[in-house]
């Protein structure tokens, strides 16, 4: 993955970043949209406007990944940033979520943002628990039984959180 470029998505991403978005949430294993939601829904869901970001991670011309970020409040919440990731699965446990926290994590140090936190990260995503406490990130609370895994039943949602 030497070659991975991560930058600004653009309205002709899209097509790409559809199938494996889609697939992500009808496995119905770490995020909580709608198993119907439409393509035109998504894309506005997750390539929102500003102060919204969205980038895309490309291996080879490829589109392999995407993550959007931006304030997780508005007001007098907008000095801490969220942010949220996909990858394709044909691309996944190559480093294409680890590039693209690292890149997010430094777009919001950049943009001036103090701290980041993730409001639901499905406890039993693994993969995703370890990626980001390896940066930094800690649990600072599990809300019990807050996603309805489609293979574990009901299970706890964390909320994670780092200094920038």
């Amino acid at each position: 993955m030497t070659d991975l470029l991560v930058r600004p998505a653009d309205a002709g991403d899209w097509p790409d970043v559809w199938p494996f978005f889609r697939e992500i949430v009808v496995a119905g294993e770490t995020y909580a949209y709608p198993d119907d939601l439409a393509s035109d829904t998504a894309r506005d869901l997750w390539m929102a406007p500003p102060p919204d970001h969205c980038v895309v991670a490309v291996d080879d011309g490829v589109v392999v990944g995407s993550a959007k970020w931006g304030p997780n409040r508005p007001g007098r919440g907008a000095h801490v940033a969220t942010a949220s990731f996909m990858v394709d699965a044909a691309a996944r446990g190559r480093g294409v979520g680890r590039r693209l926290g690292e890149h997010v994590l430094a777009a919001a140090t950049e943009a001036g943002y103090t701290a980041m936190q993730f409001n639901a990260v499905v406890e039993t995503n693994h993969a995703a628990v370890a990626l980001w406490e390896s940066l930094g990130f800690t649990v600072v609370g599990t809300v019990p039984e807050a996603f309805d895994h489609a293979r574990h039943g009901r299970v706890g949602l964390h909320v994670m959180h780092r200094y920038l």
